[in-house]
């Protein structure tokens, strides 16, 4: 039977017994030893799929084994053909697993998803431009102006709420990233203007979090998402 593998930690990593992974029944976690590492394992079902039982075993697991000390994870759906090639896959890459575990140990990932709040973002930049304060003024005294006259101002707007935009999403990640050990960036998203991932070391949680909070007092019209402390996944192969 094939393998699948949640994560990887140090080999005298003591889990407690038993954890519950995927699959239905729920397959039994175990490890796989290579040296001074070990693999988070279960037998894999046939076809692993993302339902949301299974994502949320992928990460029970990985976040009771990260209990005790750090756990590089992997995403949702690896799978090997048995133990014999996961056991040589620890052995082929052992040193700069146990390096990147090392450079985890103690830290935590954050997510931080940012948007604009609409209506605030539009009176920002009209306000902010002399010429478009006007133009707006004038519009309104004139009852709405030509169709000309909208079209051009909404183009207008439209080119400095991307600069906002470009704005606001070097602004968030020059203000957070000094609170944090490491810091990528996510996919881009349509409607977002930031998707950062922060490495923060446990110590510092509380700052991070007030920075983010100060953030969004100083600047009312972004909003933001954080989700965490999550596995480290986005930095498991970072330098």
């Amino acid at each position: 039977m094939s393998t699948y593998v949640y994560g990887i930690a140090p080999a005298d990593r003591t889990l407690p017994e038993p954890i519950e992974g995927i699959g239905d029944p729920p397959r039994p976690v175990r490890t796989v030893r290579s040296g001074d590492l070990v693999a988070l394992c279960s037998d894999a079902p046939a076809e692993p799929k993302a339902k949301r039982r299974d994502l949320l075993a992928h990460q029970h697991v990985v976040i009771t084994a990260g209990a005790a000390g750090p756990v590089l994870p992997l995403r949702f759906g690896g799978v090997a053909p048995d133990d014999a090639t996961v056991a040589a896959m620890l052995a082929e890459h052992h040193d700069s697993y146990l390096e990147r575990l090392t450079a985890l140990e103690g830290k935590d990932e954050f997510n931080v998803k940012v948007h604009h709040d609409e209506e605030a973002v539009l009176h920002l930049v009209v306000a902010a431009d002399p010429d478009l304060r006007d133009r707006h003024a004038a519009q309104r005294a004139a009852g709405g102006g030509t169709h000309e006259e909208k079209i051009a101002f909404g183009e207008r707007v439209a080119r400095a709420v991307a600069e906002q935009e470009r704005t606001d999403a070097a602004l968030v990640e020059r203000t957070l990233a000094p609170y944090a050990a490491a810091a990528v960036r996510g996919p881009e998203d349509t409607g977002r203007l930031a998707n950062l991932s922060f490495l923060v070391e446990r110590e510092r949680r509380e700052e991070f979090l007030e920075a983010v909070r100060a953030l969004r007092q100083e600047n009312a019209h972004l909003r933001e998402q954080v989700t965490g402390p999550l596995p480290p996944y986005s930095f498991v192969g970072t330098g």
